[in-house]
């Protein structure tokens, strides 16, 4: 995550850029999906002015506060931005996941790699490119690969076809 600070009309100071750095740790406590926070802190009028905006996935987050005291306003701001973060992540956690069972087309796969005492598993997700058995065979036969993961046009689901030997396959259907 990359934190940017963009100072107005003022000298930014290493007090106030701890100030920031710090309370941005709360943000991405509440949400590990944030490509970039930008901070824009401006001062006019005798008043601080704090404009934060935060990058993730798909979403692009805004939240303003005018204060008297720029580490006020610092601590406002994010607070409101929490807020925010928390209705996003639990609408994008009930309505994505949903998205991603019901998505035939795409395919996770859990391999599972044994190191010493620990065990490591490596989530792949294969694009299932919808063809028949024989369209997979012949498909397959131009490849080195030991198994081809493909959605069956005619049932409709996810099959695997995995090479026996040159002449032998065996097609797994669920």
């Amino acid at each position: 995550m990359q934190i940017t600070i963009t100072a107005r009309h003022f000298d930014l100071t290493d007090a106030i850029r701890d100030h920031v750095y710090a309370n941005s740790e709360r943000i991405e406590k509440f949400f590990d999906h944030i490509i970039d926070i930008h901070f824009v802190l401006s001062f006019e009028n005798n008043r601080s002015n704090v404009e934060l905006l935060v990058h993730a996935p798909k979403h692009t987050l805004k939240s303003e506060v005018t204060e008297k005291d720029m580490y006020l306003a610092i601590d406002e701001v994010i607070d409101k931005m929490v807020v925010q973060i928390k209705k996003m992540k639990s609408k994008w956690n009930g309505h994505h996941k949903k998205s991603l069972k019901e998505n035939a087309q795409f395919v996770q796969a859990n391999l599972i790699e044994k190191t010493n005492e620990k065990k490591v598993v490596n989530i792949k997700r294969i694009f299932a490119e919808g063809m028949t058995i024989n369209d997979a065979i012949d498909h397959f036969e131009g490849t080195k690969k030991s198994y081809l993961i493909f959605k069956n046009l005619e049932t409709d689901r996810i099959n695997v076809l995995i090479k026996k030997d040159d002449e032998h396959y065996k097609l797994i259907e669920p």
